[in-house]
């Protein structure tokens, strides 16, 4: 049987092997849970619906058995279509009582009195639900402890199956191809606002479910940031563009992002944007079994920062899967020791000697050996669209 996202039950049956296992080793009788990814990680539950934050939606991981999932009326035909048969749920929006009530009971009924309910507490965790129903819910429930999850749902959402990597190389294989096409619809005169429009069109028309993300920026020999919306500045020549796209293939994504020269390009920009790559290149060379998410920031912030380059921005990299970003960061805080099947970005940032910047982005995944590329490197010289 295979789910909405294309998984066999097996996979979601590996998964909740694996966190019963840490469950155990932590203590916790459940694990309770209310967000998009943590919920589809073990259900393969695959909804835009979540755009709307009226509804509460939750899952139950016990420490024996089946999850059990507690959701509104509206999803229980689309999440009777997974391998999930225990599906509880409430007409929602219900002012009085969204769902904590059906929660307690579920709880009760398959966990003891006194009984550790794991939650995610960590670096990117959050509740999916009213403040005021999350203290109903521990209210119903005085004698049971929600405690941290203890890393549980990171140390698994980390690690990627080979049929997590396959869907994240898909992804990125379309965002390759519409790569390949930025010439059909950038150039000099160009809107910005009309690249940015016609790219994710491009990125559908080569497979995307959805582009969730598009960012970058264009300006003389680099931009100012890759966070602003696109204006309607029409591209000069001399201009650099940089389009980075997170699109979205069966529920996984990319996150990587070309550069392009409008026209012509300054000889420090060629210098620029050649460091990033080198730069890139340690990062890809350091990251095997073993080596630290540090470790990776530490030799591409010693390329960025050599000959009188500096290095733009903060981390340097990040984990990917289901979200953008999540995990793991290339900061030299970050002390997470790489495994096979992680899989992250590099992302090196430079200043340029006028005072803009340059960013390069691309996907790899850890094996067992050293590293392999998701996406397809960029060109070694920067491209010029004339």
């Amino acid at each position: 049987m295979s789910t909405q996202d294309g998984f066999l039950a097996s996979e979601y049956r590996a998964r909740l092997k694996r966190a019963q296992m840490l469950m155990a080793d932590s203590d916790l009788d459940a694990l309770f849970l209310t967000t998009e990814a943590e919920i589809r990680y073990f259900t393969g539950f695959l909804t835009r619906f979540w755009e709307s934050p009226t509804r509460v939606w939750m899952l139950i991981v016990p420490a024996v058995g089946d999850p059990i999932a507690m959701i509104p009326q509206i999803g229980v035909h689309l999440m009777a279509q997974s391998w999930i048969t225990d599906i509880r749920s409430w007409n929602a929006p219900d002012y009085s009582d969204d769902g904590h009530a059906l929660a307690a009971d579920t709880l009760r009924s398959v966990t003891r009195s006194g009984a550790r309910i794991g939650v995610p507490c960590g670096i990117e965790s959050h509740l999916h639900l009213p403040l005021d129903t999350w203290d109903a819910l521990r209210a119903a429930l005085p004698t049971h402890q929600f405690v941290s999850d203890d890393g549980t749902m990171a140390k698994l959402r980390a690690v990627k199956s080979p049929a997590e990597i396959a869907k994240i190389r898909q992804s990125c294989q379309i965002a390759n191809r519409a790569f390949d096409r930025v010439a059909e619809i950038a150039g000099v005169g160009v809107p910005l606002s009309s690249v940015f429009r016609d790219f994710q069109r491009l990125c559908l028309e080569e497979g995307a479910d959805w582009v969730s993300y598009l960012a970058g920026g264009a300006g003389q020999g680099g931009y100012g940031d890759v966070i602003s919306p696109a204006g309607p500045t029409p591209l000069q020549n001399g201009d650099v563009l940089m389009l980075d796209t997170g699109l979205v293939r069966d529920g996984y994504f990319c996150d990587f992002d070309r550069n392009f020269a409008i026209g012509s390009a300054h000889d420090d920009t060629h210098a620029a944007y050649e460091r990033l790559l080198l730069a890139c290149d340690a990062g890809f060379a350091a990251a095997k079994p073993g080596a630290s998410a540090s470790g990776l920031f530490d030799v591409m912030h010693e390329v960025l920062c050599t000959g009188g380059w500096s290095s733009a921005g903060g981390r340097l990299g990040h984990g990917l899967g289901m979200q953008l970003t999540e995990g793991l960061s290339l900061i030299a805080q970050d002390q997470t020791v790489l495994l096979p099947g992680m899989v992250l970005t590099l992302e090196p940032g430079i200043v340029t000697p006028s005072g803009a910047i340059l960013v390069h982005e691309e996907n790899i995944v850890i094996t067992e050996t050293g590293a392999e590329y998701l996406s397809q490197p960029a060109p070694r010289q920067l491209p010029i669209i004339t």
